[in-house]
This record gives structure tokens, sequence and C-alpha cells, in this order.
């Protein structure tokens, strides 16, 4: 029996990388639906290569170049998530890729349709956990993080009842930056912030290794996914990228998981159930090297000030929401070169300075109505500050 599967956000890193193992056992696999949202040229190859049932194209002009493009195959290309006929049709494996609030709509579209939901969408899981976890119930959908630190993180979980659980510590690289002088991080440039020196990421998320921020985004989906309160969390810089997750224990002992910095370790173990030879997808090579070269550092609030966000997040339930929305604008800008580095934590602070902050940080998120309304605050408001 072939795994149906469909991967939303074919295109980006994690994406591409579930088609890499999927490639490695192409006779085990149907693919249902891809989506993707402007990349053409990786758009065509993946309808060419992997022949997926749907592809849906978010970009209106890529969709039409699509279409007329391969208007006498088989696939279905489409422009609108609503126009696929097969939410009926059980996925046995969707993969939740779509970077930003834009793949939440989908996202629970297709825990309707799916048996198992792979979720690397930090963004969905931190606007609408509730509705996630809700229809997953109703629909006996089992929600799986791939997230390297929250795979990892569940992993160790999994094995002890969450009574015993002292500390959780989620470790970050440190980003491109971390030997930098502070005194340089005035000058630094969109094409240094997106060389992340461990990981292949896309743009967005390599800004915010960078900044840390997307540390502060992993801390916010942990304490969702898990239902630990947040000071039960830690964040600790660890530069080689190897330990993804360090879990204390009430009786004195501490457990970690370690693997070496690829998405395809925690993919394929989560698409195969963990029973897999990751030697079929991946020849692991680096761990007799570094075994021996474990660090692990506190993080210095002066070159990551985002971390002082922290605190802010028990105070009001919709604060979260107005931070991932605040820090896409702010990524977005950056890249664009409107605003310098250093810049973007003060942004981020000043959004929750303003004299409205609280009034939308209050309201409960309990519809995507409810949720956009409160990202459509924060996206305006910072908008405001930077022009």
């Amino acid at each position: 029996m072939k795994i149906v599967i469909s991967i939303l956000g074919s295109t980006g890193s994690i994406g591409t990388t579930t088609l890499k193992i999927i490639k490695k056992k192409r006779v085990s696999f149907l693919i249902n639906t891809l989506s993707a949202n402007s990349n053409y040229n990786i758009i065509c190859s993946q309808i060419k290569e992997f022949n997926p049932k749907n592809f849906v194209i978010k970009n209106v002009t890529i969709f039409k170049k699509v279409k007329a493009k391969f208007k006498n195959k088989r696939v279905k290309i489409l422009n609108d998530y609503n126009k696929l006929n097969n939410y009926k049709k059980k996925n046995d494996i969707t993969v939740s890729a779509v970077p930003g609030i834009a793949g939440l709509e989908p996202t629970l579209k297709f825990i309707k349709s799916s048996k198992k939901m792979l979720l690397a969408n930090k963004e969905s899981i931190i606007c609408g956990w509730n509705l996630i976890k809700s229809l997953s119930r109703k629909n006996k959908t089992i929600l799986v993080p791939i997230d390297s630190e929250h795979f990892s993180i569940k992993k160790i979980l999994d094995k002890h009842n969450y009574k015993d659980i002292k500390k959780i510590y989620i470790t970050a690289s440190g980003g491109p930056f971390l030997n930098l002088p502070i005194k340089y991080f005035k000058n630094i440039k969109p094409i240094n912030a997106i060389r992340h020196p461990k990981w292949k990421m896309g743009k967005k998320i390599s800004v915010d290794s960078a900044t840390l921020m997307n540390k502060i985004l992993e801390l916010i989906e942990a304490h969702k996914l898990f239902n630990f309160d947040y000071n039960k969390y830690k964040i600790i810089i660890h530069p080689q990228s190897l330990v993804h997750a360090i879990v204390k224990l009430k009786n004195g002992l501490t457990e970690f998981l370690y693997h070496e910095p690829d998405m395809i370790i925690p993919i394929a173990n989560a698409i195969f159930d963990s029973k897999v030879d990751i030697d079929n997808f991946y020849k692991t090579n680096k761990i007799n090297e570094e075994i021996n070269k474990l660090e692990f550092y506190p993080v210095n609030a002066k070159r990551f000030p985002v971390i002082k966000l922290i605190p802010k997040m028990n105070k009001f339930i919709s604060t979260p929401i107005i931070i991932n929305a605040a820090n896409e604008i702010l990524i977005d800008n950056f890249l664009k070169r409107k605003i310098s580095f250093n810049s973007i934590s003060n942004y981020l602070f000043a959004v929750l300075r303003d004299k409205d902050y609280k009034k939308y940080a209050i309201q409960k998120p309990n519809n995507l109505k409810s949720i956009y309304k409160i990202d459509s605050w924060s996206r305006k408001t910072t908008l405001n500050l930077i022009t």
C-alpha cells in the first residue's frame, strides 16, 4: 500500500527535503497535492519529476504561466486550496511547510483530510494552535512537529511523565554573527545574515537565526505544543547545532537528543515513525569528529536583545501573534534593505509600547477572523513605525 502524501510549501527547504526522501523511495509514495507560491522553475521541475495529482500555486501570475505550460498534462493546476475536491480523500501524511501565517489556513484545511500532519510551520502553531488542536482531535489527525528542536523534545518527552520534567533547554546555534563584535552589527547586510553557518534554510528563518528570533518563536511553539509554562524553558547557545533538545528531570538526570544538522533526519523519522535506516537517505559523517566539541553558553542579551521578549509572552494571550506579525514585516523590510539589522529588535519592542497594543493583545484568537484581525493590526502598526 502506497503512502499518500501532500506537501504544503513544496519549493521551500522543508518541502524540497521531503521530496528528496520521497525520491529515494519513490515506489512507496503517491503524491496527492503540492503547493507553492511563486518559484516558477522549481514548480515546473516538481511537476515534471513527481507528477502530483494537484498543484496549488498562490501567485496568480505564476499560476497562469504554469497552467499554460502544462495544459496537456493530467496534473490539476489550481490557484486556490478551496478548489481542491479531495478533502474527503485521506492523505496518509501532509507536510505543513508554508512559511508565515499564510500557512495557517491550508494547515487547517488539510487536517480534515490527513491521518498525520507533520508541522514545520511554527507561525501556524504560534497563532492558531487552539484551532489546530481542536480540529485534529475532531478528525483524529496525529500531529507531529518536525522542526528539529520540537521533534527532539517530543522524542524525549514521550518517554516520561510530564510531572517529572524540571527544565527544557532549547538550543540555538547563535547564527552567523555569534562571534562578530557587536560594534559591527550596524553594518550587517542581508547577504551576510542569510548565510547560516550550519543549516540550509530560507532567507526569513536565516535572518531570524541571526537575531535569535527563531528561538523566541520556537519557545512559544514549544509552550503551545507541550503545554508547559514559559518559565519551564530556557534558550542556550550551542554553536555546533548537534544537540537539538535537552530535558532535565526532577530525579537529577538530564537527557539530550543529538543528530547532525540536516532536516532529512527528523523528517524521515516522522514519515516512517522512526522505523527507518537513515543511511538510505543521508550519510552521517560528523558525529565521530565533533562529539568531543560540544559547547553550551548562556544567551548574551546585548548580542541578542530579543531574548528580553520572553517575559512578555505570559502577559496577554495574543502577544505571540503580534510579535510574529511584526517580525515578519521587519524581516521583509530588512531583506529589502529598508531598515537596519540592529533596528529589528528596536521596532519589535516599539510595537509592544504602542498605545493600542493591549487592546489587541488581550483579544482571544478563537477563529481565523480574530487571528487575522490581530495580525493585521500588528503589521500595520509595524509599517507605520518604519515609514
